[in-house]
């Protein structure tokens, strides 16, 4: 979703549309396919050539026992070596789990939430001879109840798979390698949690602000081109050297499309191919230190790795006051016109940290790490001006569990000064008393237990202090809910 090109235009304000930007983007896949230029993918770092001898002394063929492969059904009675043949890999898995909320929240109960994933992947060089050229196409089967919206009210979502209920489409794009590797450009339906805002070692965490953090969840609209939504864009990554990363893309702006109501519900399976609602601008620089080669049997780094990435994004579309309205009065007020103050564009700005700070040895499979992740927003237009979360994960907490991960986080969004401001003028106006709202803050422990290579279980434990930044009761609005406690289980099967 990316090209150096529009990078020039999005960084010089250039008043240029989504539907101009994204003609400009097929232009080098277009110029690669013609002349035949051979871009192999990027990698980390790119290894010495080697013989097929030595490549198949070096890879040892993978395991096909039941409990040892990596996936359930191992190879198909040969469908997918015969497939990968011909540049065509498939992936299948299941995300099953119960959360119950035992305190706290509006509503004590559990629920059952699952999710389905379906992808194909074609490597264009050896299906049709386009070198360097990757199509991806994947979808979701959303199944079960979200406690989060049901029961806890809080901004946290807490599992990371909760969505409405349906079967959607959710990735659909072609992505071209360029200059041998140092660049590839992405075309279409995307998912910006797939590459943006990442954090690697607050993945085990079952909290979507663990994965797509809840601040962007919250201020952009419709939550943003995450999961389960996608947004037609272009994205481009150049990478300069094995340390430095650039990452760039522009999307339209709301995934949902136009309307009023749940997002979800608006872009019910995916198939709103929107091109009309503004412009998502995103960028990020990433810089690794000691990562593992490319080549397994090369000395491994001395050093610990890490990874850290500063970023910003903007969207530019109007966004609401939460506390004034179009003649500055408080919506509180009951002499406002209760239309909100309209602003033009929003933005935020990101810094993401992943670390690893302790392992035996270069090659031990036990390591611990921790992560960061800041950001911010302006609280004149969003509802979260602050987010953070942190963490540390022990991988191979046990002898002889090397894949096992233990993890400790915490989840932070403090709620934007208007946004509280109106808050202060309800009690003022209208509700004496009324909570004011400060901040949401959840704490989560997890333990993934990984059966077999195709097989995961996970327990987890998470405790929210003031959901929602504390919101009034429903059934005593001048007292705010109660914290909530959520335990759960997770067993994940890839197939």
């Amino acid at each position: 979703m990316k090209k150096k090109l529009k990078t020039r235009l999005l960084l010089s304000g250039a008043p240029v549309s989504l539907s101009f930007l994204l003609s400009l983007a097929i232009a080098p896949c277009a110029f690669a396919q013609a002349t035949g230029e051979a871009a192999p993918a990027a990698t980390p770092t790119q290894a010495e050539p080697q013989t097929p001898a030595a490549k198949a002394d070096q890879t040892p063929p993978a395991p096909t026992g039941f409990w040892d492969r990596s996936n359930l059904f191992g190879d198909m009675g040969g469908l997918r070596p015969w497939l990968g043949n011909y540049g065509v890999t498939f992936n299948l898995q299941e995300t099953s789990e119960y959360l119950n909320n035992l305190s706290g929240g509006t509503k004590r109960g559990g629920a059952y939430s699952g999710l389905t994933q379906f992808g194909l992947v074609v490597d264009t060089d050896k299906a049709i001879g386009l070198p360097g050229g990757t199509f991806n196409v994947s979808g979701l089967q959303i199944h079960g109840t979200s406690l989060t919206q049901r029961d806890l009210q809080t901004l946290q979502t807490a599992s990371g798979i909760e969505a409405d209920s349906t079967t959607r489409l959710w990735e659909l794009w072609y992505q071209q390698s360029l200059l041998g590797g140092k660049m590839d450009v992405k075309v279409g339906q995307q998912s910006l949690d797939q590459e943006f805002m990442i954090s690697q070692y607050a993945t085990p965490f079952m909290n979507a602000t663990f994965g797509w953090p809840g601040l962007p969840s919250v201020d952009m609209l419709a939550g943003g081109p995450a999961y389960p939504l996608s947004s037609l864009g272009v994205r481009v990554r150049a990478k300069p050297s094995d340390s430095w990363t650039v990452l760039a893309g522009v999307f339209d702006g709301n995934p949902a499309g136009n309307g009023v109501g749940d997002p979800q519900k608006l872009n019910a399976h995916g198939t709103n191919f929107n091109l009309g609602n503004g412009a998502l601008f995103i960028g990020e620089v990433q810089y690794a230190i000691n990562q593992p080669p490319a080549n397994a049997s090369d000395p491994q780094p001395a050093g610990l790795p890490g990874v850290y990435k500063l970023g910003f994004w903007y969207n530019t579309g109007r966004f609401d006051d939460p506390r004034f309205d179009n003649t500055g009065l408080s919506l509180a007020n009951p002499a406002s016109t209760g239309v909100p103050r309209s602003y033009k564009g929003n933005y935020s700005f990101y810094a993401v940290a992943d670390q690893t700070v302790w392992r035996p040895s270069a090659d031990s499979p036990q390591a611990v790490a921790v992560f960061a992740r800041l950001m911010g927003a302006p609280g004149d237009r969003n509802l979260v001006d602050l987010g953070m979360n942190a963490g540390v994960t022990l991988k191979a907490p046990f002898k002889g569990r090397d894949n096992d991960v233990v993890g400790l986080a915490v989840g932070y969004l403090k709620i934007g000064s208007h946004a509280s401001g109106f808050d202060s003028d309800t009690a003022a106006f209208t509700t004496p008393g009324y909570p004011v709202r400060g901040a949401e803050t959840v704490v989560e422990a997890t333990y993934q237990y990984q059966v077999t290579p195709w097989w995961q279980l996970q327990a987890d434990f998470q405790y929210t202090f003031n959901p929602s930044g504390g919101i009034p009761d429903p059934e005593n609005p001048s007292q705010r809910i109660g914290n909530t406690v959520v335990v759960g289980v997770r067993t994940n099967i890839v197939f």
